[in-house]
């Protein structure tokens, strides 16, 4: 009798299948939204300190890159995302779907929205920190086309960068803003759980849409505005510390508050927003791009393993 259910059961890929094709759908996504997190980088570092602003907007700040860098200069760092995404999302997935599955009823009752969220926040902020090293060698990598050629530190990848911080600066050098790389994930996973809940509930409710890929689309959309308006000054703050120089011993900013504080008394209460554009266009597509990847592998390896 038991192995006649079993036998109806449908067959389902392993737990690390699942992570390992997260990984690299998120990876796969990231190939084609590199250009954007460049941008995104470079604009929230243009005008530090009492310096003139480089770019005026996030097109002259494209345009200026292609120009003195190249085409291939818009894919600096990419070595650096492609780990971030290897390290974060495996991590931030696995976790997810471990406490998921244990704070689910054994009568398959999952769990509450705000059980959810909190797993979200968690296994964001689990994520974040495993990915901290990747992304201090991406924010680096990013900013250094900006920098006078004697101040460039001319990492040629990301495990270049992973070993030559821990040789110069210290193995702790690669945690370097990692309270506030949690922080936005924790803010990311928390507006995005409940922006895109509350749209697609909105949109269903306006009868304009049916539940279907239109309405996931344009929900993410919006829930992909909420979440980059709420996670953008805490994303200024860890651009700005992973990417700083210890002048004389001294590193230029003490924590993430004075941060803030410099950014807005320097440079203006919205300067907590610069590269606003391109973060916003990097979520929509990044997002469905990594479903869209995921889809098409989990596809293959039921034709190709389960299947066969």
């Amino acid at each position: 009798m038991a192995s006649a259910t079993d036998a109806s059961k449908p067959k389902t890929s392993p737990k690390s299948v699942k992570f390992l094709f997260g990984g690299l759908a998120g990876m796969g996504a990231t190939v084609f939204v590199q250009p954007l997190d460049l941008v995104k980088n470079r604009m929230q570092l243009s005008g530090q300190g009492s310096k003139a602003r480089e770019y005026k907007t996030s097109g002259h700040a494209l345009i200026s890159i292609l120009k003195n860098e190249g085409v291939s200069g818009i894919y600096t760092g990419l070595s650096a995302g492609l780990l971030r995404q290897a390290t974060y999302t495996t991590t931030r997935l696995g976790i997810y779907t471990v406490l998921f599955e244990s704070t689910t009823s054994a009568d398959g009752t999952p769990p509450s929205f705000l059980l959810k969220a909190l797993i979200g926040m968690t296994a964001g902020a689990a994520g974040a920190f495993v990915g901290t090293p990747a992304e201090v060698a991406l924010i680096r990598m990013t900013a250094d086309g900006r920098l006078p050629p004697e101040q460039r530190r001319g990492y040629s990848n990301v495990f270049n960068a992973l070993v030559r911080i821990s040789r110069e600066e210290g193995i702790t050098t690669l945690w370097r803003g990692c309270i506030p790389t949690m922080a936005r994930a924790v803010v990311v996973n928390a507006a995005q759980l409940a922006s895109y809940s509350q749209s697609k509930q909105a949109l269903l409710d306006s009868g304009y849409f049916r539940d279907d890929i239109l309405c996931h689309f344009t929900a993410s959309m919006i829930s992909g505005l909420v979440t980059t308006a709420a996670s953008m000054p805490v994303d200024i703050v860890k651009t700005r510390i992973q990417s700083m120089r210890t002048i004389d011993g001294k590193p230029e900013y003490k924590n993430g508050l004075e941060v803030l504080v410099k950014v807005v008394r320097n440079e203006g209460f919205f300067s907590l927003w610069k590269g606003f554009t391109p973060y916003y266009a990097r979520l929509g597509p990044h997002t469905v791009l990594t479903f869209v990847f995921l889809e098409q592998m989990n596809k293959l390896y039921k034709r190709y393993v389960l299947d066969s």
